[in-house]
């Protein structure tokens, strides 16, 4: 080889490696390394499920000692989401600011209720699925779904007809081939009155609200709407394998503001993703309240959101809510 191409070689390589030192350089100045607290917004009232869920996800990550930053839960309730998510998107570009992600995140902006919609914050991350349980009073005839496609018929309770629980009677309705009424209630604690009084048939209820009155033996399961069985319900059987394909998780997560920085979106959701894959949130959060794990980052839970948002728009307008 000859001295002036050994010298070209040479030059290559330590232009090469100064120039991957200057980008190891630079992504290390770009790393995001948390210097303040952490504002976790909670858009429905303290001791709810939302609340809940950030309060054992953000003790996690206390306990973990993840992070250098503190956790502060603000419970900015008001206008079914609207105050609390509104609040959140002003806060453009905040590396420290996170709101939950319920279903009002999706159903308030498109009853024109809210002046921003799931396109208005970063997706930072999913942490579970609630399944609902479909009950029936304990004096009920109906044993199982195919009652309910022999009678042709059923009378669904709802916290509101905007909600998952009416999108799981719909979706049976048009799977099953029946007529479903759903009637919307105040609150889940009318819901149960509505079916422990006999006015009535089925109530589809997240496994905190609904197990107590398992236990009792007010009410029977008699489906989830999960696409695998349940621990806490082995004898239950989904409503798919039922023979009706229809799967319906509520969706638990977090998102961000607008315009966030790439790394300290993948910084949280790096801290989220260890959080959930510890004993602690198995114990504290997936064990005690019957839920399904659920992880989603990125591409993958912006993708979602826009299929849930979707999902709500044919519902809210097969019910004339919207055109």
């Amino acid at each position: 080889m000859s001295t002036l191409h050994s010298r070209r070689l040479g030059a290559r390589f330590f232009g090469a490696c100064a120039l991957a030192s200057t980008l190891l350089a630079a992504s290390a100045a770009s790393a995001f390394e948390p210097d303040r607290d952490v504002t976790v917004v909670v858009t429905s009232s303290a001791g709810g499920g939302s609340d809940t869920i950030t309060r054992i996800l953000t003790d996690t990550i206390t306990k973990l000692k993840l992070t250098p930053s503190n956790f502060i839960v603000e419970n900015r309730t008001g206008g079914s989401g609207a105050v609390g998510y509104s609040y959140t998107a002003k806060r453009t570009e905040d590396p420290y600011l996170w709101a939950n992600i319920g279903v009002s995140f999706f159903t308030t902006p498109l009853l024109g209720e809210s002046p921003v919609n799931y396109k208005n914050f970063t997706p930072l991350a999913a942490v579970s699925e609630d399944p609902y349980i479909m009950v029936v009073a304990k004096e009920s005839d109906i044993k199982n779904l195919g009652d309910i496609k022999s009678a042709g018929k059923m009378i669904s309770g709802t916290t509101g007809i905007v909600a998952d629980p009416a999108l799981l009677a719909q979706r049976l309705e048009t799977a099953m081939g029946i007529s479903a009424d759903i009637v919307p209630f105040g609150g889940d604690g009318e819901v149960v009155a509505a079916l422990l009084g006999g006015h009535i048939d089925v109530q589809f209820g997240n496994p905190s609200e609904v197990l107590p009155l398992i236990k009792s033996g007010d009410v029977r399961p008699i489906a989830v709407s999960s696409a695998e069985r349940l621990p806490a319900f082995p004898d239950v059987p989904t409503i798919k394998e039922s023979g009706y394909d229809v799967v319906l998780t509520q969706l638990r997560g977090f998102v961000m503001p607008s315009g966030v920085a790439e790394d300290a979106v993948a910084y949280w959701a790096g801290i989220i993703k260890t959080a959930l894959e510890s004993e602690i949130w198995k114990t504290q959060y997936l064990d005690r309240f019957n839920v399904v794990p659920k992880y989603m980052a990125g591409a993958e839970l912006e993708a979602e959101m826009e299929r849930r948002n979707a999902d709500y728009t044919a519902l809210m307008t097969s019910l004339g809510l919207i055109k």
